[in-house]
């Protein structure tokens, strides 16, 4: 009988695993299909479509995309600033924001938490947040205006709150009745037991500031400011402007204009760097996940 179990157990693990790494190629076939077309001919996408490895090998996209380097580089120096400035203040103003309200002593905090989550529900539209950011708060061409409107999200602070309940009040009130304050609570207990949700969120926010490239649009003017993932949308449209001027001049029908291509290595070039936060914060994506979303 025992080794009738092992020899079932042996089989279900084979199975499970197969199944689970068909899963893992499947997810992966879409990002090796971009790594692979930006690695091809314009003229062989636009021929044959789409191939799992390049038939003609070529670098004419990533050649566009840094013909000037200094501009690339000057992009991701402000990208990595401005993710990396605002996940930290986000995450510090979300984390103290969902300590207070699930804090059951605090009195306003079903009041507070309803006016947080029916921003959610209703918003004054774009007309009056762009006067708000460039009239009265003066951010028009500055790096503030690529900041604050993704610090702090009402999404991100329900789910911060409801992950805090899951923390003892015992905790909590063992440290009062040691006469520590509530900063000294938040910064000492409440945040190292809060690792799984702080990563979670700090992701989510990382995330928003890295694919930006609205308010960018909106608000940036200087060329030197402007954040990798509107520069490579500038470079893009370019391409696509370039690319109608070609095919409509019969005696330049036989360039190539490499706007397919363009569009796999903007996307290598972009999602990359990000992809290498995944496995730092995977172990506690899940927990956070879960354990934010249903308790409260």
């Amino acid at each position: 009988m025992k080794i009738k179990i092992e020899g079932a157990t042996i089989v279900f693990n084979a199975l499970g695993y197969t199944l689970i790494t068909l899963l893992a190629l499947f997810c992966l076939l879409p990002f090796w299909l971009i790594i692979a077309g930006s690695f091809t001919s314009e003229v062989t996408i636009l021929q044959e479509g789409f191939n799992l490895f390049p038939k003609v090998f070529s670098l004419e996209a990533y050649r566009v995309v840094f013909s000037t380097p200094g501009q690339i580089e000057r992009a991701y120096a402000v990208t990595i600033g401005i993710t990396a400035v605002g996940s930290f203040l986000g995450l510090f103003f979300v984390s103290m924001a969902g300590y207070v309200l699930a804090r059951k002593d605090f009195v306003y905090r079903n009041a507070m938490s309803f006016l947080i989550y029916f921003t959610t529900l209703f918003s004054g539209g774009l007309i009056p947040w762009y006067i708000m950011i460039t009239k009265y708060l003066h951010m028009k061409d500055s790096y503030l205006a690529l900041i604050l409107p993704l610090m702090i999200g009402a999404w991100n602070i329900i789910l911060m709150k409801n992950f805090m309940k899951s923390i003892p009040d015992s905790i909590i009130e063992s440290a009062q009745i040691d006469g520590a304050g509530d900063f000294l609570i938040y910064w000492k207990l409440v945040l190292p037991l809060s690792t799984p949700g702080l990563a979670t969120i700090g992701l989510f926010i990382a995330l928003a500031y890295w694919n930006d490239w609205f308010n960018a649009a909106v608000f940036i003017n200087t060329d030197t400011k402007f954040p990798l993932q509107f520069l490579l949308y500038k470079i893009l449209a370019s391409a696509e402007v370039l690319r109608s001027r070609i095919v409509g001049n019969l005696s330049l029908s036989n360039m190539e204009a490499p706007t397919e291509t363009l569009k796999m290595a903007v996307a290598v070039i972009v999602t990359g760097p990000i992809v290498f936060l995944y496995p730092f914060l995977q172990k506690y994506f899940v927990k956070g996940l879960t354990v934010g979303a249903v308790k409260g």
